[in-house]
C-alpha cells in the first residue's frame, strides 16, 4: 500500500501563490502517474493535474492551465503543485492520488488518496 500526505495549503488572497506537496511512501513506483484533484463544498471531486513520475506528460484541466504547474522530485518521492494567480474559485480541498487504471481525469481511475489539504482564496 502507498501512503500519500499532502501539505502546503492555506489561506491566500486572490492573485497569490501556494505550492502543495505530496509526500509518497510505500509502493510509490508501482504506478507511473500521479494526479491532483480538488473538491469544493457541495461539489464533486474535480481533476486538476497529472504527471508521470519521470516528469513527463504533465496535463491540466482547462481552468488552471497557465497558472498551475505539476512537477515531481523522484529522489524525494514527492509530487508538487505550484499554484500561481490564485482565484476564489480555486478554493477547495486538494488531494494527491496515485493512478491505477482508466481515464486520467476520472477520480475512479486512482487507487490511493491522501488526506487532503485545504486551499482558501479570498477575494
Amino acid at each position: 500500500q502507498v501512503q500519500l500526505v499532502e501539505s502546503g495549503g492555506g489561506l491566500v488572497q486572490a492573485g497569490g501563490s501556494l505550492r502543495l506537496s505530496c509526500a509518497a511512501s510505500g509502493r510509490t513506483f508501482n504506478t507511473y502517474a500521479m494526479g491532483w484533484f480538488r473538491q469544493a463544498p457541495g461539489k464533486e471531486r474535480e481533476f486538476v493535474a497529472r504527471i508521470w513520475w519521470s516528469g513527463a506528460n504533465p496535463a491540466y484541466t482547462d481552468s488552471v492551465k497557465g497558472r498551475f504547474t505539476i512537477s515531481t522530485d523522484n529522489a524525494k518521492n514527492t509530487v508538487y503543485l505550484q499554484m500561481n494567480s490564485l482565484k476564489p474559485e480555486d478554493t477547495a480541498v486538494y488531494y494527491c492520488a496515485r493512478f491505477g487504471a482508466g481515464s486520467y481525469s476520472a477520480s475512479t481511475s486512482y487507487d490511493a488518496w491522501g488526506q487532503g489539504t485545504q486551499v482558501a482564496v479570498a477575494s
